[in-house]
Formats: C-alpha cells, sequence, structure tokens
C-alpha cells in the first residue's frame, strides 16, 4: 500500500481543521494557500471526507468546513480508508506459504494499529511539542 496525494492532503485538511476546532469553519482556499496546494484538488477530497462523517460544509459568506467530531474522536485511519480504500499492504496473499503470509499480517495488522489509535488530536498535539535535547553517548 501506498499512501497517494489523496491520503497525505486529505490529512493536512483534517489537521488544519482540527487546529481551528471550535473557533469556526476554515476555507479550503485558506488551507490551500497555508499548505502551498491546489484548491481544486482539495475540493474534490472534501466531499468524500464530508459523505463519510468526518467534516461538515457550512455555507454563506464565512463558511467553509469544520470537523464534525472532536479531533480526539477521528483517527488517521478513519481518514485513509476514506480517501485510499482497505488497508492492505500486500494483496493476494493467499497462496503464499505460512511464513511470509504471517508476516505479511503482523505489517498490515501493525500499520491499521499505529492508524487507528493516532487521532488528529495526537497529531496537533504532537506538532506543539518541542523536541527533547538528546544526550550523545561516545563509545
Amino acid at each position: 500500500m501506498k499512501i497517494s496525494t489523496k491520503g497525505r492532503y486529505g490529512l493536512t485538511i483534517m489537521i488544519e481543521l482540527a487546529r481551528k476546532y471550535g473557533s469556526g469553519p476554515m476555507s479550503l482556499k485558506l488551507i490551500a494557500e497555508q499548505n502551498d496546494l491546489s484548491v481544486h484538488y482539495l475540493e474534490q477530497l472534501a466531499s468524500p471526507l464530508r459523505n463519510a462523517g468526518l467534516i461538515q460544509s457550512i455555507r454563506g459568506a464565512y463558511g467553509g468546513y469544520k470537523l464534525a467530531k472532536k479531533p480526539s474522536a477521528i483517527t488517521a485511519g478513519d481518514i485513509i480508508r476514506v480517501l485510499e480504500g482497505p488497508i492492505i499492504l500486500v494483496e493476494g496473499i493467499e497462496n503464499e506459504e505460512p511464513a511470509k503470509q504471517s508476516l505479511w499480517i503482523r505489517m498490515t495488522d501493525a500499520v491499521k494499529d499505529v492508524l487507528q489509535t493516532t487521532t488528529l488530536q495526537d497529531l496537533i498535539t504532537h506538532e506543539d511539542e518541542k523536541p527533547t535535547e538528546q544526550t550523545m553517548f561516545y563509545i
């Protein structure tokens, strides 16, 4: 599985909306400008996100989009599945030998676990954390 620009830019939309959560809608034009992306492409991504119940559109002069749920209730996996489809790293493993089949299943499960346990809140909180000073060890 390769995450395409649909998944990457969709996650960008959702992170930007999570940053604004609770303070009104945000336009896709502003998101596009802030991230140097095509507003037309973001409009194409907003439709499936809205249909999946992840975002809401607000009409009017001060309209735009907002999250349909709290940032802590939306996972990266929710977004990726809507825009990219099922999370499968290797297709057609039914005829693989058991050892390789087990590896592919464990890898897929690990990726799914990361995506399903990482919320938008985690992502916006993580970016606010300052990197900790790392100690250099010499041998």
